[in-house]
């Protein structure tokens, strides 16, 4: 099993759960983060340190797709291992559905 990072961390970016990770796996987007599923060692500290349940394990029906989100991004985006504010306008789209079409970026984050 591996945590993964879902859509609902587009526009949001909130990093409280890179501040609780232990082996650095998360990988920085303009807008949002992603998890190297090879790096995660399941412990989970992640999931519940997200405000907008973005953390899912991969053992949920359907997350195979973002499995494979996760792993492309996290191979070109740079490591984020200090927690920032969340993005500006955060609160306002934390409920937003269809994130990944409307916002998504690929383009990388500053990482640390």
């Amino acid at each position: 099993m591996t945590y993964i990072v879902l859509d609902s961390c587009i526009a949001c970016k909130y990093t409280d759960c890179v501040e609780v990770c232990p082996v650095d796996c998360f990988y920085e987007g303009e807008n949002m983060l992603v998890i190297h599923p090879d790096e995660c060692i399941d412990c989970g500290v992640c999931e519940p340190e997200c405000p907008v349940d973005a953390i899912r394990p991969d053992t949920e029906p359907g997350m195979e797709p973002w499995v494979e989100f996760n792993r492309r991004y996290s191979e070109i985006w740079p490591v984020i291992l200090e927690s920032r504010e969340p993005l500006p306008d955060a609160e306002v789209h934390e409920d937003e559905e269809g994130k990944l079409e409307k916002y998504f970026s690929e383009k990388p984050g500053e990482g640390s």
